[in-house]
């Protein structure tokens, strides 16, 4: 039979290759194993080193040299430990992920565990807070209380009207703009703290239109800013800061009584 044209590398192995091919755990080796099989060559390399492994199986062994080895001491293929798993890259990878994707799932879910009706657009409208200048907001120098009266005179906009704690705030200005549902905001900027008040339709029941109402106030937060939403006749009114809650819970407290 013809010679097979290996490679060095496969001879390498070859020339080390075990008796037994049954526990061959080496894919490279199994490869120049299976490729070489059928060779003059390599079959009687086998069968020599079977017959030398019988012979030296024949030949006793000497007591006072037997006790020199025991079972604890021969060389067993390592065993898939924890640890030893814990170590590997790709479970450590795979680890990672699972525990950053339960994290943002349980974020999720906290989050939405505090939502309200009109939370979402109470969230974007505090984007809209980031990215206002005064420039961009009509002058108005008055109480934030009046100007219920300018949005449905000239808006035509109902029940748009500023809580009584924030109502005798000095303004800066104030304008009305649609959003990308075409819902129609106001907004106010105060002079107090430069906070900005948002007033908006409140969320309604896709089936009956009825207004979903939720109680007292809802604090939303957004990149740093923080809002605090009441719905009342139909429309939510927010009040922004940029900062914690607690900046926005002095005001808050003559509604509640804290």
């Amino acid at each position: 039979m013809r010679m097979l044209r290996l490679l060095r590398r496969q001879r390498a192995l070859l020339n080390c290759a075990p008796i037994s091919q049954d526990r061959l755990a080496d894919r490279t080796m199994r490869a120049a194993v299976s490729r070489a099989d059928d060779s003059d060559e390599f079959v009687n390399q086998q069968s020599f080193d079977r017959a030398v492994a019988a012979l030296v199986r024949l030949i006793p062994i000497p007591p006072e040299t037997a006790e020199w080895f025991s079972e604890r001491d021969l060389v067993v293929g390592s065993k898939w430990t924890w640890k030893k798993m814990a170590r590997n890259p790709a479970v450590l990878a795979i680890s990672i992920a699972v525990v950053v994707i339960a994290g943002v799932s349980v974020f999720q879910v906290l989050s939405r565990l505090n939502d309200f009706p009109g939370s979402a657009t109470a969230r974007k409208l505090l984007t809209v807070a980031a990215s206002t200048r005064p420039v961009m907001l009509d002058p108005v120098s008055t109480e934030a209380g009046t100007l219920s009266d300018l949005f449905f005179m000239k808006h035509g906009l109902e029940h748009y009207d500023v809580p009584t704690e924030f109502a005798d705030f000095r303004t800066i200005g104030c304008r009305v703009f649609e959003d990308e549902e075409s819902r129609r905001i106001a907004q106010i900027w105060l002079a107090e703290k430069r906070m900005q008040l948002f007033l908006f339709p409140a969320e309604r029941n896709a089936k009956t239109g009825a207004v979903l109402p939720f109680p007292g106030w809802r604090y939303v937060h957004q990149e740093g800013w923080t809002g605090a939403v009441t719905e009342r006749s139909g429309v939510c009114f927010m009040a922004t800061v940029r900062g914690p809650e607690k900046d926005l819970e002095p005001y808050l407290s003559k509604a509640t009584g804290k």
